[in-house]
């Protein structure tokens, strides 16, 4: 439990994080993300011994294609994050880890043809109205809100499709992204517009830093994930969104009106519904599981 708290707790306190790195705008905070989520990651490599299971997956061009995929999501996810902590949007941001578990739940219907249950089906629909609600309050689509929750889905089920190693997920993911992340700090060099570098040490360090707060979160949830059942799992996910949620309203001072009230009490209403038909479904198949034998 405490490794799963730890990683969900990380993930919460990041929006107190990325406006710490201003005057460094969104796209550059990205790049020095995944650049250093790389260094970082080659240290692990090193450090645990997993060369070989690394090497081994750029080996695979049919993993590699997949790795892409997850790569250019996990990209989308990050800059989306990063946009909105940095932007007054942080309670938007928070929404989008509300509803990602609606939005999986429904690729799930379109990629594999599943069928849900009467309650799944209520939660993807008070999701569905809460989101038009907040539409029409904010005046626009929740634009981050749907970015973070959609790209986080997508990254879910390739991840769960590739079942690969934390570490060795993340380095090959970087990796792929690294390339584009260089040109593009290299373009701001030229541009004569990089931040890194030229507001002292302290902004220096904590970009630097990116790829450690990436990457702890990740192997804290790595270590969980073997020790945890689903269900607890599946329960730990809200405190992250929670947090942030709390931080957007206390720390940052972000307004919620009336409506939007309302379509967060109706997000919320959405997962407890969800939530439990995830426990009542899970206890049923226990339930049924034949017992295997014990040999004398």
């Amino acid at each position: 439990m405490p490794f799963g708290v730890g990683a969900y707790l990380c993930w919460g306190l990041f929006p107190l994080y990325w406006p710490l790195l201003e005057p460094a705008g969104s796209l550059e905070i990205l790049a020095h993300r995944v650049v250093w989520s790389l260094v970082f990651v080659v240290g692990l490599l090193t450090v645990t011994g997993r060369w070989t299971q690394f090497l081994a997956i750029l080996r695979q061009p049919r993993l590699l294609a997949w790795l892409s995929l997850a790569s250019i999501v996990i990209a989308i996810n990050w800059g989306a994050f990063i946009y909105g902590v940095t932007h007054e949007r942080v309670i938007e941001t928070s929404l989008g880890y509300f509803i990602n578990p609606l939005v999986t739940v429904m690729l799930g219907v379109v990629l594999l043809g599943e069928r849900l249950r009467r309650l799944q089906w209520a939660a993807v629909a008070l999701g569905a109205v809460a989101v038009t609600i907040l539409t029409v309050d904010y005046g626009r689509v929740p634009t981050i809100a749907l970015a973070v929750a959609t790209s986080f889905a997508i990254y879910g089920f390739v991840k769960k499709k590739l079942d690969l190693g934390t570490v060795e997920g993340l380095g090959a993911e970087t990796m792929l992204l690294t390339p584009v992340a260089l040109a593009y700090l290299a373009w701001l060099t030229f541009d004569g517009s990089l931040v890194f570098g030229h507001e002292g040490w302290g902004n220096v360090a904590l970009l630097v830093g990116t790829g450690v707060v990436t990457a702890i979160p990740l192997l804290l949830f790595g270590a969980a994930a073997t020790r945890l059942s689903l269900t607890t799992i599946g329960l730990l996910q809200y405190l992250g969104p929670a947090l942030q949620f709390v931080l957007g309203l206390v720390v940052f001072g972000e307004e919620m009106t009336g409506p939007r009230w309302i379509g967060f009490v109706l997000v919320w209403s959405a997962l407890v519904l969800f939530t439990t038909d995830a426990v009542q479904n899970r206890r049923r198949r226990s339930a049924i599981e034949p017992v295997e034998p014990v040999e004398m």
